[in-house]
């Protein structure tokens, strides 16, 4: 079974009639506060590119997503980690992956490992904050045992599925289910498009919320990841697209759009819309390969270019003193750790190790980004050009090594798949398929091992300056080699058939590492 949900003044045990009155009383009061903290719903959208939303692309149909955007803050330099496990980590934890050992690609559904036990997930720490804390999506920070998955690391509820992808009606992978309802497998819902199932259960929470508290609702939605599935209403949006792909993965956005107009609904109708914090990011860019884009940026998913690493984000709540407009300020994914616990109110965590920031004050009153440098990425496994590393300080970004998968500019839907890259396994969320391709690809114009870009002058990377500015390289490798000194090895066991869901029943299930 799961951590016991319980509210917490409710935890006091009173030993006389008179101590009773007062822990009602300061139960009442608790209520009263906890009421007047601002709900958090905190949507992540999966491999969707900096060009796939019609606030960037008016050719994207997203209408729910764009009034909210509109009408709040959109964070124009927003970022993330280049795949899906990396990011999660930062969000749930506010370190950087490599200080837990998950910078090297993502986790395998047969890899026993997950996010280290002894760091603090922001659910914990918003629940002792008062907040109900629920969950509905894709989790993908490990699994294979029970103190691994949502309902231990600080939900009360979870509904959603363990791996990285899976097929968005059957909600299988490979030879297994993959949906969970809690701790309990669900069989019953097979069929029901993953966006529309995971709205009906984020409108249940909703509706049935308790008013006398807070309420934190995380929602990854499966879209846009692979594979490329979308009930056929939806791609007939976009039926002027001939590549077929393309035409299917905006019509997972569309209908992902759909799904967050139907929730931003239920916050209406309980009336819960006006005292709410909406905030929105994508994991890591889009890949081309598989219908995404982001263009003009550079590069795509698994790449520390900007294509891969800059997210699509806004906030959106009444509670926001200046909106309608973008900001420039730079916000990293693990800053939304720090940023959600001063929303409810919280004290700093104290984690000597923690890299999230308070950036709420930016956000609420639309003053600058009290951050002015981060690192994109650090992974020392990549088996090619000395690692996979690139850091941001000031208008400057330094990369060192391994870029990542696809280095080019790629217009929609004007890209060239070679058969070679379709056939490779990479929705297993392996790089090391990436690695092996990319050396045998020559898609890296400018770019040799090391690069220097101004990305307030240059933001999609054209313009090398390595060879021009070696003082300002030198200073960029000194704080790249600081942060390559806290990073930790990669936690990258091989798969353990002990996970087989075969061993289950049929059901990837957690009880076996």
């Amino acid at each position: 079974m799961g951590q016991q949900k319980t509210v917490f003044w409710s935890q006091i045990m009173a030993p006389d009639k008179c101590l009773t009155v007062l822990v009602l009383v300061a139960g009442l009061c608790s209520s009263f506060t906890y009421a007047k903290l601002p709900n958090i719903v905190f949507i992540v959208a999966d491999d969707l590119g900096f060009n796939d939303v019609g606030f960037n692309n008016p050719d994207i149909l997203s209408p729910n997503i764009d009034k909210l955007a509109s009408e709040g803050v959109i964070l124009d330099q927003s970022y993330v980690h280049p795949v899906c496990t990396p990011s999660r980590s930062a969000f749930m934890t506010g370190l950087y992956p490599w200080k837990a050992g998950l910078q090297h690609g993502t986790i395998h559904p047969l890899q026993p490992v997950c996010a280290p036990y002894n760091v603090t997930f922001l659910p914990e720490v918003l629940r002792k904050q008062g907040y109900a804390t629920h969950m509905v999506g894709k989790w993908h920070l490990g699994f294979c045992n029970w103190n691994c998955t949502p309902t231990y690391r600080g939900f009360d509820s979870f509904f959603g599925f363990y791996s990285g992808m899976e097929d968005y009606y059957a909600h299988t992978r490979d030879n297994g289910l993959d949906l969970r309802d809690d701790e309990k497998p669900d069989r019953l819902d097979g069929g029901i498009y993953s966006a529309e199932l995971f709205a009906m259960r984020a409108k249940r929470i909703i509706t049935n919320h308790d008013k006398n508290r807070p309420l934190f609702l995380y929602l990854p939605f499966q879209n846009v990841h692979a594979p490329v599935q979308v009930p056929r209403r939806y791609s007939n949006m976009y039926a002027h697209i001939q590549d077929e792909t393309r035409r299917n993965f905006s019509g997972m956005v569309s209908a992902m759009d759909e799904a967050i107009g139907n929730i931003t609904t239920a916050l209406k109708e309980a009336g819960l819309y006006d005292n709410t914090l909406i905030a929105f990011t994508s994991d890591n860019g889009g890949s081309p390969f598989r219908g995404g884009n982001n263009f003009p940026l550079r590069g795509s998913k698994a790449s520390i270019w900007e294509g891969g690493t800059r997210a699509v984000a806004f906030v959106h709540g009444p509670m926001l003193q200046k909106t309608g407009y973008r900001h420039n300020g730079k916000f990293h994914a693990v800053d939304w750790f720090q940023t959600f616990l001063a929303v409810a109110g919280g004290s700093p965590a104290a984690n000597i190790n923690m890299d999230s920031m308070n950036l709420w004050p930016m956000l609420k009153l639309g003053i600058d980004s009290a951050r002015t440098e981060f690192v994109y990425h650090l992974d020392n496994k990549s088996p090619s050009l000395q690692g996979h590393a690139a850091i941001r300080v000031g208008d400057y970004k330094y990369i060192e090594g391994f870029p990542g998968l696809f280095s080019g500019w790629a217009e929609p839907p004007k890209v060239q798949q070679s058969q070679e890259y379709l056939n490779l396994d990479h929705d297993r969320d392996s790089l090391d398929a990436f690695y092996k391709y990319m050396q045998k690809s020559k898609t890296s114009p400018g770019y040799s091992g090391h690069g220097l870009y101004n990305i307030k002058d240059d933001p999609t990377e054209h313009k090398n300056l390595v060879q021009t500015m070696p003082q300002v390289v030198q200073e960029m490798k000194k704080k790249l080699k600081l942060a390559q000194q806290e990073m930790v090895p990669a936690n990258d066991p091989p798969d353990d058939n002990k996970g087989n869901p075969n061993n289950f029943g049929g059901v990837w299930t957690p009880g076996w590492c």
